[in-house]
């Protein structure tokens, strides 16, 4: 079992920023690639940004040069800093353990996300 706990969510006007962290324990078969997904409400999930155990990141088109992915190998602690918060980000954000090699699949159970709220 992988536990995922998100955390560092909360209500921030247009334009502000966050951190969210993503802390990572239990038993691992793989961390060669995290991301972080969100899903607003009575949307689906989706992947906005992902790395690799190496740093190599991918965003997706709509928070790229806003967001921001790291990771803390050593804490098994994944990061997104999000800059320039606009309304349409809005949404419980979740990470997960990605598939590699391809389409990245979430490969742990969902924790309970972290909710982000942006005015405007």
């Amino acid at each position: 079992q992988v536990q995922l706990v998100e955390s560092g969510g909360g209500l921030v006007q247009a334009g502000g920023s966050l951190r969210l962290s993503c802390a990572v324990s239990g038993s691992i078969f793989s961390l060669n690639v995290m991301g972080w997904y969100r899903q607003p409400p009575g949307k689906q999930r989706e992947l906005v940004a992902a790395i690799t155990i190496g740093g190599s990141t991918n965003y997706t088109d709509s928070v790229k040069d806003r967001f921001t992915i790291s990771r803390n190998n050593a804490k098994n602690t994944v990061y997104l800093q999000m800059n320039s918060l606009k309304p349409e980000d809005t949404a419980v954000y979740y990470c997960n353990v990605l598939s590699g090699g391809g389409l990245r699949i979430p490969l742990a159970s969902w924790g309970q996300g972290t909710q982000v709220t942006v005015s405007s």
